[in-house]
C-alpha cells in the first residue's frame, strides 16, 4: 500500500521503516555479574571478567559502585549509594565509564557530595560538563616556578613560612589543636583576591562540617568557594572518591588560567577508609595494615597541585591537605608519607595549643619548601631575623626555668622574645593585612613594642589598620599592590606606627578613672 509523505503517521512510517533496513541483525553478547557478598559499602561481584580499574558498575535497584579491585575469580566493588536493596545473587553490569562528576562556574556557591549531587537545597545544578575524578598530573615541562603569594592572613604563617600558587603545604598536628581552623581563615582571607577555594570535608563529624560551612559563609566569599562533603556517617565509597572529586573541581579553574585553592580535611581519615576498603575486598595489609598503594594514592592525589607555565595559561593550584597525628608523632606512617610528598608542612603543638599559643605552630619543626621566593618584599625584607631571634629566645626561656640571674642582654631578648610571641599569637577569624604584618613586624624587630606591656598587644593589633588607613593609606595601598616599601613610605609608615605606640603608651599609663577634658 503506498505512503502519503504529507501525512504526519506514514511520514513516521517510512522513517521507521528506513531505520528497519539500516540495522544490522544478528546475535549480540552482554556481560552481566552477580553479587556474591555485600556488606560494609562493598560487593565482591563475579561474572564480569572484562571490567575495568575504576568502571562504574549499575547494581540491579540502580545503585553505583566503581571497580576498585579485580581479582582472577571477582571484582572487588566499592558502593556510593545505601546497600539495604543490594542482595546477594543480584545483577551488575558494567557501564563501560569512570566515575565522573560535574565542573563549571555553576558549582560556586554550592555545597555537594563528592559525585556533585547538591545537598543545599538550592536545586541541581547545571554543569558545563562532567570530568573524571581520576586525572594525570600536568607534566613536568608544563609546570612553572612557584613565585606567586598566598596570603593565608596568619601572621606566624605569612611570615615564616610563606606559601605560594601551586604549592602543596602539610597542616598536621594532633587532634583539636587548630587544624581546621588554619585552612579555614586562610580560605577566608582569600575574600578579596582572585584565588577560588575548594573545601574537602572527608570523614568529618557533621557539627564540624555545619561549623566550617558557617564560618566561610559569615566569614569569607562563600559565593567563590566550592564545598565537598563525604560525611563519617557517609559510605566509604563517598569518603575514598572525595579528594579526588575535589581536586577535578579545583582543576577546571586552573586550566582556564585562574587561580585555586584546596583544602583537604583530613588525608588521615581517607587514609583510613582506604585501608577498609582495601581489607574488605582482601588485599593484603602492610604496615600499621594499610595496603601497599596507599603511599601512591596520595601522591598522585596531591602531585595535581601546581602553577602551570604561561603556555598553559598560567593558571595555579594550591593544596593545604591535612594529617593529623597520635600523641605528636611525625614519624607514623601516614603523616611521614605525606610530608615526603608535600612541599612543606606547618606542625601544630598541643602542648603550645594548651598553653593558649594560638595558632600552635611549633616554628622548630614547620617549614615551608618554597620559602621567601614568594614572600612579598616588604615583608621578607622585615622578617629575616624574626625565626632566628625567636629560636633564641625559646632557648634562653628554657635555661632560665632553672633561676639564675640573667645579664643585661639577656633580659633584653626575653623581652623581645617575649613581644615576638605575642604579635604571633592572633586569634580566629582576625586575618592580618599584608601592610598589618609589615607594620607589626617592624615595630617588634626595632624594640618599640618592648617598653608596652604584653597585655596591650591585642589592643595594638585591632588598632594597627585603622590607624594605618587614616596615617599612611598611601603606604597601605602601595604594600598590597606590589608588595614593596621603598624609602619615603617606609618613613611614613615608621612614624604611622610610633605614633599608635605612643598613643596606647599614654592610655595605658593613666590612673583609673580619669578622662581627658
Amino acid at each position: 500500500m503506498p505512503t502519503n509523505p504529507n501525512n504526519p503517521a506514514d511520514g513516521w512510517l517510512s522513517r521507521a521503516r528506513a531505520a528497519a533496513q539500516r540495522t544490522e541483525l544478528g546475535p549480540g553478547t552482554e556481560q552481566i555479574g552477580r553479587v556474591m557478598e555485600v556488606g560494609d559499602g562493598i560487593a565482591l561481584v563475579s561474572g564480569l571478567p572484562t571490567a575495568k580499574l575504576d568502571e562504574l558498575l549499575r547494581f540491579e535497584n540502580g545503585q553505583l559502585g566503581f571497580a576498585q579491585v579485580l581479582e582472577r575469580d571477582y571484582v572487588g566493588c566499592v558502593l556510593f549509594d545505601d546497600l539495604d536493596e543490594i542482595e546477594a545473587g543480584h545483577t551488575v553490569r558494567g557501564l563501560g565509564d569512570v566515575v565522573r562528576v560535574p565542573v563549571g562556574s555553576r558549582l560556586l556557591g554550592r555545597i555537594v557530595d563528592p559525585l556533585g549531587r547538591p545537598l543545599d537545597g538550592k536545586g541541581p545544578i547545571e554543569a558545563e560538563s562532567r570530568e573524571p575524578i581520576e586525572r594525570p598530573a600536568p607534566e613536568i615541562i608544563d609546570r612553572d616556578l612557584v613565585t606567586e603569594p598566598v596570603q593565608t592572613g596568619w601572621l606566624v604563617i605569612d611570615a615564616l613560612f610563606a606559601l605560594g600558587r601551586g604549592q602543596r603545604e602539610l597542616i598536621v598536628g594532633d587532634r583539636a589543636t587548630g587544624k581546621s581552623i588554619i585552612a579555614i581563615d586562610t580560605i577566608i582571607n582569600q575574600k578579596s583576591t582572585d584565588i577560588v577555594c575548594v573545601y574537602v570535608a572527608v570523614g568529618q563529624k557533621s557539627s564540624s562540617v555545619r561549623r566550617a560551612i558557617d564560618a566561610i559563609q559569615s566569614f569569607g566569599a562563600s559565593d567563590r568557594c566550592i564545598i565537598v562533603v563525604a560525611e563519617s556517617s557517609g559510605s566509604p565509597g563517598l569518603q575514598w572518591i572525595a579528594p579526588f572529586a575535589g581536586f577535578t573541581m579545583a582543576e577546571y579553574f586552573r586550566d582556564r588560567g585562574q587561580h585555586a585553592l584546596i583544602v583537604i580535611d583530613d588525608l588521615s581519615k581517607h587514609a583510613a577508609s582506604h585501608r577498609e576498603i582495601a581489607l574488605l575486598t582482601r588485599q593484603s595489609p602492610g604496615r600499621e595494615a594499610y595496603p601497599g598503594d596507599v603511599f601512591y594514592v596520595h601522591a598522585r592525589l596531591l602531585e595535581r597541585a601546581a602553577k602551570l607555565s604561561a603556555a598553559k595559561g598560567g593558571g595555579s593550584l594550591t593544596a593545604l591537605p591535612i594529617a593529623e597525628t597520635d600523641a605528636g608523632n611525625l614519624s607514623a606512617y601516614i603523616p611521614t608519607n605525606l610530608i615526603s610528598i608535600t612541599d612543606g608542612q606547618i606542625v601544630l603543638d598541643a602542648k603550645l595549643f594548651h598553653e593558649g599559643h594560638k595558632p600552635a605552630v611549633d616554628v622548630g619543626t614547620s617549614v615551608s619548601r618554597v620559602g621567601g621566593k614568594t614572600q612579598a618584599t616588604a615583608l621578607r625584607a622585615a622578617a629575616e631575623t624574626l625565626r632566628l631571634d625567636y629560636a633564641q629566645f625559646l632557648e634562653l626561656e628554657s635555661f632560665t626555668r632553672f633561676g639564675g640571674m640573667p645579664d643585661t642582654r639577656v633580659r633584653r631578648q626575653l623581652t623581645r622574645g617575649a613581644r615576638i610571641r605575642a604579635i604571633l599569637n592572633q586569634p580566629q577569624h582576625t586575618a592580618l593585612p599584608l601592610a598589618d604584618q609589615v607594620a607589626l613586624i617592624i615595630a617588634v624587630q626595632s624594640g618599640w613594642l618592648d617598653s608596652l606591656p604584653l597585655t596591650a598587644i591585642p589592643a595594638l593589633r585591632k588598632a594597627l589598620h585603622p590607624a594605618l588607613e587614616r596615617a599612611a593609606p598611601g603606604v597601605v595601598i602601595q604594600i598590597e599592590k606590589t608588595g614593596e616599601l621603598d624609602g619615603p613610605n617606609r618613613q611614613i609608615l615608621h612614624d604611622a606606627v610610633q605614633r599608635l605606640i605612643q598613643s596606647l603608651a599614654i592610655v595605658l599609663e593613666k590612673p583609673a578613672g580619669t578622662h581627658e577634658s
